[in-house]
């Protein structure tokens, strides 16, 4: 069995491993809505890569754009799926949570515009 603790190197100065802390465990979700959070969070990174006030050159952003299409159908196909089975509503603090586990704040982070230096 794989430890992190045991294969994450010297801590600077100490040498003792560095333990890393295990996340939170993602809430239950059901496959369609695990789906849906996977796509959401594929856009938002595209988006993250496409964004003009981030981003440094013009063939990273291309990619990013080719490869938005794909992933906005996977979006739209897992929720589509969800609303075939009966699945109307949106559990938002659910899947919320699921997002913050999966590091979707500092993700969908990179869309926004920076704030200007303060001059």
């Amino acid at each position: 069995m794989w430890c992190a603790a045991a294969a994450a190197p010297p801590a600077p100065g100490r040498g003792e491993p560095a333990v890393v802390p295990e996340p939170p465990p993602l809430p239950a979700l059901t496959r369609a809505e695990g789906e849906f959070v996977d796509s959401y969070l594929e856009v938002v990174d595209l988006l993250g890569r496409i964004n003009p006030s981030r981003s440094t050159h013009t063939y990273g952003a291309l990619r990013a754009a080719q490869a938005l299409v794909g992933r906005a159908a996977a979006l739209r196909d897992a929720l589509t799926l969800m609303h075939m089975r009966g699945e109307s509503e949106v559990h938002a603090d659910t899947l919320a949570r699921a997002l913050r586990v999966l590091d979707g704040e500092r993700r969908a982070g990179r869309v926004t515009v920076p704030e200007e230096p303060a001059s």
